[in-house]
């Protein structure tokens, strides 16, 4: 893998112009990824770094240093080609949407991701499927060039090293994680700042709106399995963004018997997104049956079909997986 971190730094030195992707409803895991090897690029190799985002920017990460620097895919010049594109913890080339084009037109493209899942579509592919989130890969990569991390870089790999183990609760939350998570605080970053500016900032329209998905929710083979819609209504009467549905889907596993717990939401296009967590069952076998990906206990995928008959797919597919 050192040989991969020494090839990576070898083609930022090269190249002229740079992009980093971030993948379509972006976390704290892409975001934070995506900023902290945008600064140590600016910073060690002194080039600038156009850092993009795809959909909406969630207010949620605002809190981030230089968070306004991230660029709507939309801005960016379709017929610019870059020489170097990197993207972070996008499993698969299709999560970059519209920035897709952009990325392949680049003369070279580099993958760094976290998910099994991810068969590796870059020139140059950095992929550790049992890493806890993609900041552990860019600390071992920041390591190998002999690199420190600034206290900005620091808190952007805290909050993609927090968000993707759900606090530090998560089954991905290995010995790793906290030795990390120890050395971030040495540097100086606050876990309970960090924690409560991203967890403890919602808008009152947010807690209403979760409150009311978590109210409507469906369950399934004596509570095993739980399900909650979210129509393009529904985000109306609460003038609510994409991030409002952020978390929502490990609420519902909170409940003591819930084995599998979904979330539908309707999209403009009129198709169905589905977010998926699991206690115990190997979900990769269910979303990538819908043509989707992710990590053994938390995948997603979208159906292509309205909201209603997405449901009806999608739970027969659980209840047969059970």
């Amino acid at each position: 893998m050192n040989e991969l971190f020494l090839e990576l730094k070898s083609r930022i030195e090269k190249a002229e112009s740079i992009i980093i992707f971030s993948h379509v409803s972006p976390d704290g895991d892409t975001l934070g990824s995506n900023l902290a090897l945008k600064f140590m690029i600016e910073k060690y190799f002194h080039k600038k770094v156009d850092s993009v985002y795809v959909g909406t920017l969630p207010i949620l990460y605002s809190y981030l240093p230089e968070y306004n620097s991230f660029i709507d895919i939309e801005k960016i010049d379709k017929n610019k080609q870059y020489s170097l594109a990197i993207a972070v913890d996008v499993a698969s080339k299709d999560r970059m949407v519209a920035g897709t084009n952009i990325f392949d037109k680049a003369k070279y493209k580099i993958n760094i991701d976290h998910h099994k899942t991810n068969i590796g579509y870059g020139d140059l592919n950095i992929i550790d499927g049992d890493a806890a989130c993609v900041g552990i890969i860019l600390c071992k990569i920041f390591k190998a060039w002999q690199t420190e991390m600034t206290f900005d870089t620091a808190r952007c790999i805290y909050t993609s090293l927090m968000t993707d183990t759900g606090g530090f609760k998560y089954e991905n939350t290995t010995p790793e994680a906290f030795v990390l998570a120890s050395e971030l605080v040495k540097i100086g970053v606050s876990p309970t700042k960090e924690y409560r500016a991203c967890y403890e900032t919602k808008p009152q329209s947010m807690v209403q709106f979760q409150a009311y998905v978590v109210s409507n929710t469906m369950f399934y083979n004596q509570g095993k399995i739980a399900i909650a819609k979210i129509t393009r209504s529904d985000m109306s009467k609460f003038d609510a963004t994409d991030e409002y549905t952020e978390g929502i889907v490990e609420i519902l596993r909170t409940s003591k018997d819930v084995e599998i717990s979904a979330i539908l939401k309707e999209t403009k296009e009129g198709y169905t997104k589905v977010s998926l967590r699991s206690k115990t069952f190997d979900l990769t076998p269910i979303v990538m049956d819908f043509g989707g990906g992710g990590h053994t206990f938390a995948a997603g995928c979208t159906i292509k079909k309205p909201i209603a008959i997405a449901f009806d797919k999608l739970l027969n597919r659980i209840q047969s997986e059970l």
